[in-house]
């Protein structure tokens, strides 16, 4: 039985508060190990090493600081398999999408190497008579990300790296359905020459969630999860004085106008729909096609393509996707189903009865297509994170626009379309804070910045590229002038460049 505690002051420790969690696994529906849920005092343990180790690490110079991520990616890719199948144990996706959940962490750790650069500040020299103006990015401290269990791998990797190459200490809360593999990748950056201290991981439920947020010495908290969750952390953390940034819940439009090539949309729709079960915050959940002809060509497309896909276990290479996380959520997904069919919407795809023959046990779900759903209908309102997609008819253009504008939520947005001049309005008008053109997953590469708006995002500053170095320092200007031809006397008007 797998046994996960914690990773304090450079090494595993065995949780000490008497309560742990069971780790499952989704595809067969059988327990794997426990993990561990933190104290207080247990996180109190990782804050003080993170404090003793954060002045001298952050007293090396940035370049140092970034041979240790250098080395780091060469140690993940000697274990890539083995990290891409753990993770798939866990959380239920299929081993590709699990190296692809990998992948785009290292992404953002490529672009951190990078941080010599980033971290620049400016300088001005005579900016008045013998007067030079100059800043400094410099680090916090203690800071501290609370990532979720659909991307175990990529979410923390997008907070630790600019963290630490910034010269912070990192003290990671990673969701406790998933976390053997948050682990590991805190014992790589160890072996990849990072100090004891500088990166601990602590397992847990709310009682460490509250205590991250309530610690005087952690400066700022990252989060990514469901809306009313990142709504309270941002209003717990920021009263506390923190920095925060924290992202919430998703309902990702794709428009559909009449000239798109209605194979590219299809293909496109069904990746983004329902690759991971839609257990992603940038998945399409909402299609919006224009005009009736196009609605009627595009859901003639989709059933068979939905009812064709194969769902199977995580070591299944062949699936398109597997189990959903828990049985919790598997039966959350299906509520939601019921729901729509209560409200009017036409199921006409219905994978609510899908059973794994030899898998009986796991959390298996086939997907499911909805027709004519209505803005003020449940399952368009709300995150579904499941394996359905809603189709909203938009009689023109402007009606489809108004969809995710006025949605409480405007995280990811596509439009597919041979008309340059529509695409380029679109972009322009709708509120929303990532968006593809004839790309269904707007994921920004890594060294823009990932973030979304209204309810989908709190605080000021995005995730990865530059946002993320700016967040995790801060800004110091100094005004410096030697005696050199300084007047006798006191000045009593405020300075000038006169």
């Amino acid at each position: 039985m797998l046994e996960v505690g914690h990773f304090i002051g450079g090494k595993r420790v065995a949780g000490t508060s008497g309560r742990a969690a069971d780790i499952m696994q989704p595809m067969d529906g059988t327990v794997r190990g426990k993990v561990a849920l933190a104290s207080r005092e247990e996180l109190r343990a990782a804050v003080e090493n993170a404090k003793a180790a954060q002045p001298a690490w952050a007293a090396t110079n940035p370049q140092r600081r970034v041979r240790v991520l250098m080395k780091f990616l060469e140690l993940v890719q000697n274990e890539y398999d083995e990290l891409a199948e753990t993770l798939a144990r866990e959380h239920g996706k299929t081993i590709a999408d699990a190296k692809g959940d990998i992948q785009r962490g290292l992404e953002v750790v490529e672009v951190c190497i990078g941080a010599p650069h980033l971290l620049k500040g400016e300088f001005t020299d005579a900016a008045g008579p013998g007067i030079d103006v100059y800043s400094m990015r410099q680090p916090l401290g203690v800071v501290a990300g609370i990532t979720p269990f659909n991307f175990p791998a990529m979410i923390p990797l997008w907070k630790i790296a600019p963290a630490i190459a910034s010269g912070n200490a990192f003290i990671l809360k990673p969701s406790e359905r998933d976390p053997s593999v948050p682990i590991r990748i805190a014992e790589l950056f160890i072996e990849a020459g990072l100090p004891a201290g500088i990166l601990n991981v602590v397992n847990g439920d709310k009682e460490v969630v509250d205590a991250i947020l309530d610690d005087p010495d952690i400066k700022a908290v990252g989060f990514v999860g469901s809306t009313p969750i990142a709504q309270y952390i941002y209003t717990r953390a920021t009263a506390n004085g923190k920095r925060a940034q924290c992202f919430g819940g998703a309902k990702n439009h794709m428009i559909i106008m009449p000239d798109a090539d209605m194979d590219q949309t299809v293909d496109a729709l069904i990746g983004a729909g329902y690759g991971s079960a839609g257990e992603r915050c940038m998945a399409i959940s909402v299609a919006v096609p224009v005009g009736k002809e196009t609605a009627d060509r595009l859901v003639e497309r989709l059933i068979p393509r939905v009812e064709s896909l194969k769902v199977g276990p995580s070591t299944d290479s062949s699936a398109d996707f597997g189990p959903l996380v828990t049985k919790e959520a598997l039966a959350r997904v299906k509520n939601y189903v019921d729901a729509g069919v209560k409200e009017g919407a036409k199921l006409v795809v219905d994978g609510r009865d899908f059973t794994m023959q030899g898998y009986e046990n796991g959390y298996y779900m086939g997907g499911c297509l909805f027709d004519d759903v209505k803005p003020e209908m449940k399952i368009y309102k709300e995150e579904i994170f499941g394996p359905v997609l809603s189709v909203v008819r938009a009689a023109n253009y402007e009606e489809a626009l108004r969809l995710p504008n006025e949605h409480e939520y405007g995280n990811g947005v596509a439009i597919f379309t041979r008309d340059g001049d529509a695409a380029r309005d679109f972009a322009a008008r709708v509120q929303v804070g990532m968006v593809g053109v004839n790309v269904p997953i707007p994921v920004p590469i890594a060294y823009y910045t990932f973030g979304g708006w209204k309810g989908s995002g709190f605080g000021d500053l995005n995730q990865h590229g530059p946002d993320a170095f700016r967040f995790y320092t801060k800004t110091k200007t100094v005004t410096s002038r030697w005696p050199s031809g300084i007047k006798d006397g006191a000045e009593f008007v405020i300075p000038t460049m006169n």
